[in-house]
């Protein structure tokens, strides 16, 4: 859960800022739509205003044409106008015009109201008493400028309202989310195993429901646990006696059979052996109680007392490490009974690190594929992998001491390191080097 929130956290900002940079868009476009016809009307408007204001103001206009001279008083520099005279019949005379309006006159017969000429957008206002018309135009560039100022500044005002309201939701959904977070960090520091454990009130009322829900799903972890320990020990004790009475009638049955059954009953001591060894390793990882009791552990003093015949195994005098006995025994004894199941007879132990033991044997090993399906198996936890019963139990001491059980590659023999976790010394004789 502590990872799950921050990636929670970005991936709702980054939903709000597309959904900011969006609705930024959609609202200029609305308003591109909205205010382009309005914007031209305003312009048309501002143009016939400027026409009508210019007509009554006009002097009366001498007959020749005068020079093409700006008139500011008049109009804005922003427009540009014509003073044209259609006297006559023929062809229209510019009379007066500003520097900014073609030098041709802007219709060829008189136009009264607005038109659209190539480039301009026009307003003609007859004169009264007169031939003439005044023209007053607006190049439709600088109306296309117009809508598209009003645009943008559209756009930017939504745009800062969008990124004003994307910080704000932004740090209001870590404000939100900062429960979650703090719950995160309880669970993790917390016990759900221990009796009586509780996250006790929640810091939001909307997540007293999660808390309920963790502590009854802590109470349905922790019995259903004791159920399995207690099941597993009490079947281990159960299968201990049988086991054991049949170890001492076989090893009468060999003094007293015959010479050619003895073979055979050997045989079956040796695979109740196996199983007694397994009985051993049940009872010592579904003991009561859950705490590792860690110690300083000598190598070669716990295989020394460790029951596998038929097997040379080699560890430095010296070599030790911080682990609980009882489950490391077990998982040797797991490892040790493989080697001689499958025809080894010598196994080099060593310290290549503080922590882990290595183990190799002389046997006739594994093929690089199925070994590679051994450590995938261990990895993913798969029940249902080409993982042996020996191999599975050294994994799970593995993970009880915050190790891990690997298979590395051997040239010769198969090879396995136990990763033991913890910081305890790890003290190396004369190891052999792992392959």
């Amino acid at each position: 859960m502590t990872q799950a929130s921050p990636s929670i956290t970005r991936r709702l900002a980054r939903t709000l800022l597309a959904g900011a940079l969006l609705w930024s868009v959609a609202v200029s476009l609305a308003v591109w739509l909205a205010v382009r016809h309005e914007v031209r009307e305003l312009l048309d408007d501002t143009l016939q205003g400027a026409a009508e204001a210019m007509q009554a103001t006009l002097d009366d206009t001498p007959d020749t044409p005068q020079p093409l001279i700006a008139e500011p008083a008049r109009a804005s520099d922003r427009y540009a106008w014509q003073l044209v005279d259609y006297a006559g019949g023929g062809a229209p005379r510019l009379l007066q015009a500003s520097t900014r309006a073609p030098r041709q006159p802007f219709s060829a017969t008189p136009l009264a109201g607005f038109a659209d000429r190539p480039g301009w957008r026009v307003y003609g206002v007859a004169v009264e008493g007169s031939a003439k018309v005044l023209y007053v135009a607006q190049s439709q560039n600088e109306q296309m400028e117009a809508v598209w100022e009003v645009v943008f500044d559209a756009a930017l005002a939504t745009l800062s309202v969008a990124l004003l309201m994307y910080l704000w939701l932004r740090l209001r959904v870590a404000r939100e989310l900062l429960p979650l977070q703090h719950l995160s960090e309880r669970v993790r520091g917390h016990d759900l195993l221990a009796p009586g454990a509780t996250l006790g009130p929640a810091a939001r009322e909307e997540l007293q429901p999660l808390h309920q829900a963790l502590d009854e799903l802590a109470s349905q972890l922790a019995r259903r646990l004791a159920q399995e320990r207690a099941f597993s020990a009490h079947a281990a004790h159960a299968l201990r006696t049988p086991l054991a009475g049949m170890d001492a009638q076989l090893a009468v049955a060999l003094r007293e059979a015959p010479e050619a059954l003895q073979p055979r009953l050997q045989r079956v001591r040796a695979a109740a052996d196996r199983l007694q060894r397994v009985v051993v390793v049940l009872l010592a990882l579904f003991r009561s109680g859950v705490e590792l009791r860690r110690e300083t552990v000598a190598l070669d003093a716990l295989l020394s007392r460790l029951p596998v015949e038929g097997l040379d195994v080699q560890v430095p005098a010296d070599a030790c490490v911080d682990a609980d006995p009882d489950l490391l025994a077990a998982a040797l004894l797991n490892l040790l009974d493989n080697a001689v199941r499958h025809g080894a007879q010598r196994v080099q132990i060593s310290l290549p690190a503080p922590q882990q033991i290595f183990l190799q044997d002389d046997g006739p090993g594994v093929s690089e594929a199925h070994r590679l399906a051994l450590q995938a198996a261990l990895v993913h936890d798969d029940p249902e992998g080409p993982t042996g019963l020996g191999l599975v139990l050294a994994h799970w001491v593995a993970q009880a001491h915050g190790g891990r059980l690997q298979l590395p590659h051997a040239d010769s023999g198969f090879a396995v390191v136990l990763e033991l976790g913890g910081t305890g010394d790890a003290r190396l004789g004369s190891p052999a080097s792992p392959a």
